[in-house]
């Protein structure tokens, strides 16, 4: 009976691969003739141009026909853009047509009727849809629920069928090589299949093996605020780029990728996942990290980088000021400075030329403060420009005629004058006239600079102004119930100042100083975005999200973490839900709760999830796999030798393995003492460099997001991982694994092994 079935639909199949194969044809014929159309119009360009410039109509039909040839060049070239990635799409399909198959009634007694689900939408004729796209609202019913009644949301409103089949295809070539019925979302049986594959540089589309919550997640519509919680593993930022698929494939002409940014942990981890929108047939996002963001936006400071933020070790003192500076209520205290500043207390600096003061601090500051209390910061600032730009142009008018001016415009060439001139018409009225307009010139030309600093605020002195807010903050809240005394403070003010005069911020400065010259400038943030995707959120601060929120005004967020992963913000991170819930309206935010681990066997996420407080609540897939190992030894040495006796019998087992040390100091000794031993590895030593096939070693500040066949822990002893607030961090590291964990320690395992039950693992002792 089986065979049957496999027979019946690998015909059925082969008929749409067919068909498929014939719109490829058609799609490659219609793209040439668009290039050569592309091509006649170009050749044609100046033939069919006749330039009339005698007269204003002459010059008008001109400017048309330029206009209207643009037009259909842009046309040819949309075309041609829509035709290549249908092209794509079908070249996709014709080696994978679809993944699954439903038959459901829509009422009762009425006909059964079956659709397959696939990458995209194809149809041999209008309205004949051989396959669906796995994003069409008849396509969700492939994702929600059991057999039977099924309820799915459509344009219309929501639609209830009965399902009566679903039927689950892994497909290679064109070839059926499995086919599974079940009554499940997607079978386990199918999950088992994909997720014993080995892991690769490049994420991949989940499509085959959306789960009902991630389904949740993927077709949201409503929600400004959705939050994502979900256990390592669990599919999360799959989901959620799945979701971005859906949201542009849902808003199509409305929505395009250009108005959706993901800010992802790391450089390394954005070149993971950036095929996964190409493969699904749509362009990518904008991505970019936070540290990106604001290094942009700050090219006169360096801002501290990612290793600089994992690797600084902080005092008691500064880990309270760390968390004021990264709060609400240090941003709430921001918008009540910036509130004071339209009364008083703006620092300028002088507008010069050379060593010329134009207009002084003072004089800038009485101009500022001249006008009423109707005028906020952005409407100041604008008429203190305006003010300023009037006042230059006094000074022009008056140095253009002075005696020192003229002398120069006697002593100047021919050729001086001329570039005076430029193209102003020679007709003055007198020699008077011509003299002040030459002087004008002149003198612009040396005040070019003094323009420039007017129009781009650079009379604001915002260092100093931050410097200003950060001796003002005693006024603004109270630093006693933050946990710190005045001193504590003062020392924080004075290592901020030291820290500029080397032109370096740290990013919980980077953040406030940020928004408080937004604030000062009335700066209005981004309204072309309307979707903002933050992975690895746990990591972010409350004042990061607030400055965010502002940023992008019109934008839905979709924040995605893990809490047990917070490897920056630790135990902080538990508040980060409850400071959400002051930015976003609560009817407006929906949380999702991801609580099934994928990735890793049984056995790996059986023992990672008993490294954390809270770990019972992780539910492990019940794939089958060995028990992670852990080995001891007093002697370095031993460690070395066992480690590439592992790698040996990992790549024999056809795994590729990451080996992960704290540090990147580590990482390069390592290194080196592995290629010594005559191994092949590559090690990962800055974000912006590409995951390699085979060996890698990597810091585990740029582990974050990714996944690997096999995982080598390294240094997990009790020197390396002492604290307890690296529990999150050494849960992270193991959680990467996802067919095989080994531990490395020197001497004994660390404490934070401790809480891990005996049988969850095997001891080995080397010495």
């Amino acid at each position: 009976m089986a065979a049957d079935i496999k027979h019946q639909e690998q015909q059925h199949m082969d008929q749409v691969v067919a068909k498929i194969k014939l719109a490829e044809k058609q799609n490659q014929q219609k793209i040439t003739q668009v290039k050569h159309d592309t091509h006649q119009l170009q050749q044609d360009f100046p033939h069919n141009l006749r330039l009339k410039t005698e007269t204003y109509t002459g010059m008008m039909e001109t400017a048309l026909t330029v206009r209207q040839q643009q037009q259909l060049l842009t046309e040819r070239e949309n075309d041609w853009q829509h035709a290549q990635r249908r092209l794509d799409i079908l070249a996709k399909m014709e080696k994978k047509p679809y993944f699954a198959r439903i038959d459901f009634q829509e009422t009762a007694g009425s006909k059964v009727e079956t659709i397959y689900i696939g990458l995209g939408s194809f149809a041999d004729r209008p309205d004949n849809f051989l396959v669906y796209d796995w994003r069409a609202p008849i396509s969700s019913i492939y994702y929600e629920g059991h057999l039977g009644k099924v309820s799915y949301q459509t344009p219309a409103g929501m639609q209830t069928v009965d399902v009566t089949l679903k039927r689950q295809f892994l497909v290679e070539n064109g070839k059926i090589l499995t086919v599974f019925d079940t009554d499940e979302t997607v079978g386990d049986q199918m999950l088992l299949e994909v997720l014993g594959e080995n892991a690769d540089t490049k994420m991949k589309s989940i499509v085959t093996t959306i789960q009902q919550e991630q389904n949740q997640i993927i077709r949201d519509t409503k929600a400004k605020l959705l939050f994502v919680q979900g256990a390592a593993g669990s599919g999360k930022t799959s989901a959620v780029l799945q979701r971005a698929a859906f949201l542009l494939y849902r808003f199509r002409g409305s929505l395009t990728s250009s108005q959706l940014v993901l800010f992802s942990p790391n450089q390394l981890f954005n070149d993971y996942i950036a095929q996964v929108l190409p493969d699904l047939g749509e362009q990518r996002m904008v991505q970019l990290t936070y540290y990106q963001y604001t290094q942009h936006r700050l090219p006169k400071f360096k801002v501290e980088t990612l290793q600089e933020r994992f690797e600084r070790r902080l005092n008691p003192s500064e880990t309270v000021v760390n968390r004021l500076k990264s709060s609400l209520a240090f941003h709430q205290a921001t918008l009540a400075y910036a509130t004071y500043l339209e009364k008083q207390g703006m620092a300028f600096r002088n507008i010069t030329a050379g060593d010329q003061v134009i207009f002084s601090k003072e004089q800038i500051a009485q101009i500022y403060y001249s006008f009423n209390e109707n005028y906020h910061l952005r409407n100041r600032l604008d008429a203190t420009k305006e003010r300023l730009l009037k006042r230059l142009a006094r000074k022009i008018n008056r140095a253009a005629v002075s005696d020192k001016i003229q002398k120069q415009l006697q002593d100047a060439s021919a050729e001086q004058l001329a570039a005076l001139y430029g193209d102003h018409p020679r007709n003055f009225q007198n020699a008077d006239q011509e003299l002040k307009f030459l002087g004008q010139q002149l003198v612009i030309r040396s005040f070019r600079q003094v323009q420039k600093q007017i129009k781009r605020n650079h009379f604001i002195n915002i260092t100093a102004q931050y410097y200003r807010f950060l001796k003002s903050l005693p006024q603004l809240l109270n630093l006693k119930q933050a946990g710190l005394t005045a001193a504590d403070w003062q020392d924080a003010i004075v290592a901020f100042e030291k820290r500029t005069k080397q032109q370096y911020l740290l990013l919980e400065d980077a953040t406030p100083y940020l928004q408080l010259y937004d604030l000062i400038t009335g700066k209005r943030g981004d309204t072309e975005i309307k979707q903002v995707f933050i992975d690895e959120i746990q990591d972010y601060t409350p004042y990061q999200l607030a400055f965010l929120q502002q940023n992008f005004p019109r934008a839905h967020f979709t924040l995605l973490g893990d809490l047990n992963q917070a490897i920056f913000t630790k135990k902080a991170s538990y508040t980060l839900l409850n400071e959400l819930g002051k930015l976003f309206p609560a009817e407006q935010t929906k949380v999702v709760q991801l609580t099934k681990s994928y990735r890793s066997t049984r056995q790996i996420t059986v023992f990672s999830r008993q490294l954390l407080l809270n770990g019972a609540a992780i539910e492990p897939f019940d794939r089958d796999g060995e028990l992670p190992v852990v080995y001891t030894a007093a002697v370095p040495k031993r460690l070395l030798e066992q480690a590439v006796k592992q790698l040996k019998s990992n790549q024999q087992a056809g795994l590729t393995t990451a080996i992960i040390c704290r540090t990147l100091a580590q990482c390069r000794q390592l290194t080196k003492e592995l290629k010594q031993s005559g191994q092949t590895v590559t090690l990962i030593k800055t974000e912006n460099q590409r995951l390699a096939a085979g060996t890698i070693v990597v810091p585990a500040f740029l582990a974050k997001g990714l996944e690997f066949d096999a995982v080598i822990v390294w240094n997990a002893d009790a020197q390396e991982y002492a604290q307890a607030d690296q529990r999150q961090l050494i849960y992270t590291i193991c959680s990467r694994a996802m067919h095989r964990l080994t531990i490395m320690a020197k001497d004994k395992l660390s404490p934070l092994f401790d809480r891990v039950a005996t049988d969850a693992y095997r001891l080995i002792c080397l010495d």
